[in-house]
């Protein structure tokens, strides 16, 4: 499981000054910073803030940006910053401050009707990776199917349903 963090900057003038807060980022996070901008605004104590789904990667490179009003006020994410976005935001005079909202996870599972198997962590990189070592080189992975990673596993074809590349939930598995 990864975090599902909220990164912001001290630039609450900023959003005040262009009437509402400019909110980008996880696509995994979006529901949840959806609702809770909706609740903000019928509290009529502020203007709904604007939220938009960029994925996490998109969302820390929008933010990192700068201070102003031209650009994010938070961003969501469901993995934490990188080094590089990190010196990205820095670089561009953003100090984010982290807050964990939360854990998002991902699950492993077949049909009812599969084969049950308890697949090893070995198991699971062997299947899944872009690349793996084979006869002592790593080369791109040649595995079809789960019998091709292990001769104990069923003969069926490897299909994986998930978060796309851009997504920070793909990134925390992934790592």
């Amino acid at each position: 499981a990864s975090a599902a963090a909220l990164a912001l900057a001290a630039s609450a003038g900023y959003a005040a000054a262009r009437d509402q807060i400019q909110i980008v980022g996880s696509s995994t996070v979006f529901p949840f910073t959806t609702a809770v901008a909706e609740k903000l605004g019928q509290s009529g104590k502020i203007k709904t803030p604007v939220v938009e789904s960029t994925g996490t990667g998109g969302g820390m490179k929008l933010f990192c940006q700068g201070v102003g009003e031209n650009t994010a006020d938070f961003t969501n994410a469901s993995r934490a910053i990188k080094d590089s976005e990190l010196k990205t935001c820095k670089a561009n005079g953003v100090t984010p401050v982290e807050i964990k909202v939360g854990f998002d996870g991902i699950v492993l599972a077949n049909s009812k009707a599969g084969t049950v198997v308890d697949l090893t962590k070995e198991q699971i990189f062997k299947a899944l990776a872009k690349n793996v070592a084979v006869d002592g080189k790593v080369v791109p992975n040649p595995y079809k199917n789960w019998s091709d990673v292990d001769a104990s596993l069923p003969a069926t074809k490897i299909e994986v349903l998930g978060p796309p590349p851009t997504s920070g939930t793909r990134d925390a598995f992934v790592e």
